[in-house]
């Protein structure tokens, strides 16, 4: 737990929401450091306003902090402010008088120069520096590239030399990444076992990623890195890491950066940033490391699961909550009137438009959202996340919803209001910190895979069942062969509907999930079962925010947000 001296910074993000305004400038990260009870000796400093804790240099204890995980509704392209709500929440209950902390994932820049923009939050509700963090950062994203293309480069070099292993070159799946957004990477041919083709995948899907995020400390990071599975003998027993005499150089590579990364909001709140694994094609939550180390330094901890509940929650409480032993306490749902009205088949170019009846034709969407949540034993607070575009009439629209249906409900304003305007959502939160729900996962721990499947889209999805693909059908079978049959699946889908069909809005039923290909991953300690279209290497919109862009003659950069 943290010293009496962290309730300088909820003194601080106090004093902000008071004032209702956001300070100009980011204080020096040692202040925040020891403000969160973190000593000098675990500090690693990147310059001024980032740094690195050392977990092994901090004082004994055990992790206690309450979590609070903020999910939200089946998305629009531009996401509804979940990072935005977060962190505004995390400063609304710093300002409380609650010892809190943030834990975020990191930015990818695939999504930075794609559609998405900057993943800091906004306005009154942002992360700083926030150019600093969005790009590059403490350069995790490189280590994991490196580490993951490392092990790529010694497979080929191993076919190269003679292939001793006996690799079958068709077998292997262990793809080559990068941190962009770039289609003409998703299929190449390369020359090593006699021309084979592969592609590249982006760096937050790789199963490095998932390992350094799921990994407790160095050795059982050591240990999972050495057990990812690069390919099959032609006798087919699984090839690792290990058997390449890859993992140990592959564990230099990230010991930086599986510390986590200390910054800080612009209300002053200590917020851990570490790990980015997306949330519609991995399992979309912050390092498990982090979320740990915030729970021993806080009494309270908000994080984020990406997307939509189906997504980042479902899989925050199925795997995360389960590896990490971090169940929260409490489950914020963000919803937004925009997001509703494309639930409800409105166009994007029409959301703008006031229209309270579109609202209420989405809210099937937001209804099973709230029942997904109900289902795994937590009553969900309702952040309705306002924007500039928003009419009395269609917030009225929710907040009645949730009235008639007994679901807390707050009014969330932290872009424009910073920390006052997420005060009556802290305290929802606050009332529900000294609860204790009764946390059920969707399927018990040693569920097989295709019980695990059908219960996800049965329960959560609201669909009528699975249909495995041939190939997934015959890679099933190589999975019960190996024993890998009881991991835990991790689904990768669109974000954009319940079900693996982008188009089906709203709150679908009566259809079909079919899975096209299941894909071991034996060091992150899960199956991603590819469904749809999904692509583990996304391609850039027809205009990508990287047009916007620049830096300008003063040094600071404009058009990242």
């Amino acid at each position: 737990m943290s010293t009496d001296t962290s309730a300088g910074v909820a003194g601080d993000a106090a004093e902000t929401a008071s004032a209702g305004t956001v300070p100009g400038a980011p204080r020096p990260i040692a202040e925040i450091a020891a403000a969160a009870g973190i000593p000098e000796a675990a500090l690693e400093p990147y310059g001024r306003h980032l740094g690195k804790i050392d977990v092994d240099q901090l004082p004994p204890g055990e992790p206690a902090g309450a979590v609070v995980l903020v999910t939200a509704v089946s998305p629009t392209p531009a996401g509804e402010g979940k990072s935005t709500v977060t962190v505004g929440l995390g400063d609304a209950l710093a300002a409380a008088g609650h010892r809190t902390m943030i834990a975020l994932r990191e930015p990818s820049l695939g999504p930075v120069f794609g559609m998405k923009g900057g993943a800091t939050g906004g306005g009154g509700a942002q992360l700083v520096p926030m150019d600093r963090i969005n790009l590059h950062f403490t350069a995790d994203f490189h280590a994991i590239t490196s580490a993951n293309n490392l092990l790529a480069a010694m497979v080929d070099n191993h076919l190269h030399h003679g292939n001793s292993l006996d690799i079958d070159p068709g077998s292997i799946g262990f793809k080559r990444v990068l941190d962009m957004n770039d289609r003409a990477l998703r299929r190449i041919r390369l020359e090593s076992g006699g021309g084979r083709e592969t592609g590249f995948e982006i760096t937050a899907a790789s199963e490095v990623m998932a390992v350094l995020c799921l990994a407790r400390d160095i050795p059982d990071l050591r240990a999972r890195l050495g057990r990812i599975t690069v390919g099959f003998t032609r006798s087919g027993s699984p090839v690792t890491a290990d058997d390449l005499r890859a993992a140990g150089a592959m564990t230099m590579l990230l010991r930086e950066a599986f510390k986590p990364n200390l910054v800080q909001t612009a209300a002053g709140t200590p917020a851990v940033v570490h790990g980015g694994p997306f949330a519609n094609i991995a399992h979309g939550c912050n390092s498990a490391i982090a979320t740990t180390t915030a729970r021993r330094l806080a009494d309270v901890v908000v994080t984020e699961a990406g997307f939509g509940a189906d997504l980042g929650a479902e899989k925050f409480l199925d795997i995360k909550a389960r590896v990490a032993d971090c169940a929260p306490t409490a489950v914020v749902l963000v919803a937004t009137v925009r997001a509703l009205k494309m639930n409800a088949g409105r166009a994007k170019d029409e959301l703008a438009q006031a229209d309270p009846a579109a609202v209420q034709a989405g809210l099937p969407n937001l209804a099973r959202h709230v029942a997904n949540v109900r289902r795994y034993g937590y009553e969900p607070v309702v952040a309705v996340n306002r924007f500039g575009t928003d009419t009395d009439g269609e917030l009225a629209v929710i907040e009645r919803f949730c009235a008639e249906n007994g679901v807390r409900c707050a009014l969330t304003e932290v872009h424009s209001r910073g920390a006052s305007g997420g005060a009556e959502l802290a305290r929802h939160v606050g009332e529900l910190l000294g609860t204790r729900p009764s946390y059920r996962p969707i399927y018990p721990a040693d569920a097989e895979v295709e019980e695990q499947l059908e219960a996800i889209v049965r329960t959560v999805y609201g669909g009528d069942g699975v249909e495995l693909a041939p190939e997934a059908r015959a890679q099933l079978e190589r999975i019960r062969a190996h024993g890998w049959e009881r991991l835990p699946v991790c689904i990768a889908k669109t974000q954009y509907s319940f079900s693996d069909d982008p188009k089906l809005l709203g709150a679908p039923s009566g259809f079909t999930v079919r899975v096209r290909e299941l894909i071991p991953r034996t060091g992150a300690g899960f199956i991603v079962a590819l469904t749809g279209t999904i692509m583990t290497m996304p391609g850039l919109p027809a205009a990508p925010a990287a047009e916007g862009m620049d830096v300008l003659d003063d040094g600071t950069t404009s058009g990242l947000s």
